[in-house]
């Protein structure tokens, strides 16, 4: 079985770079430049910051489902970001460093299995967990702060020619 991580859409968020910094304080937004590397994990590159590069922290509804599991965070996007495009099941290096925590949730947006993962066995935790038909599909999270990084979906194998 096979999966694609998805980033989160640059048009999205694309309006924030125009904004002043008190035009962004106003939505509850800041400019920041990263002072470490890694540190600042950019949810649409699906890659860290570099130092001294300038980013917008907002905050972001990833499970807007109304469900008890709708959720938000607080995510870093890079004012540079390219739109990362992950092929079927590669796992992008920002992740393998980091412990991470999987959520899977069912078609009815319920969380029905959770996970935490070290990076480097990312892509074994996510098959595993999108083996469970009850899976739709998962979120992936940065396990310590808790904050949202991506998502994957199951990829439906094309049947065999016969």
């Amino acid at each position: 079985m096979s999966f694609r991580i998805s980033a989160l859409p640059i048009a999205h968020f694309a309006p924030l770079f125009t904004l002043s910094d008190d035009a962004l304080i106003a939505r509850g937004a800041r400019h920041v430049v990263a002072d470490r590397r890694p540190g600042y994990p950019c949810r649409v590159s699906l890659e860290d910051a570099a130092i001294g590069e300038r980013l917008i922290l907002v905050h972001h509804e990833h499970q807007a489902a109304d469900t008890p599991f709708r959720a938000g965070h607080a995510v870093y996007i890079r004012e540079a970001a390219m739109q990362a495009h992950p092929a079927p099941g590669e796992i992008p290096a920002l992740f393998c460093h980091r412990v991470l925590s999987l959520r899977g949730f069912d078609a009815h947006d319920m969380m029905t299995a959770a996970d935490l993962s070290p990076g480097d066995r990312l892509e074994t935790a996510i098959t595993a967990m999108l083996a469970d038909p009850a899976v739709a599909y998962a979120h992936i999270h940065y396990a310590a702060p808790g904050c949202y990084a991506a998502r994957a979906d199951r990829l439906v194998e094309a049947a065999a020619s016969v």
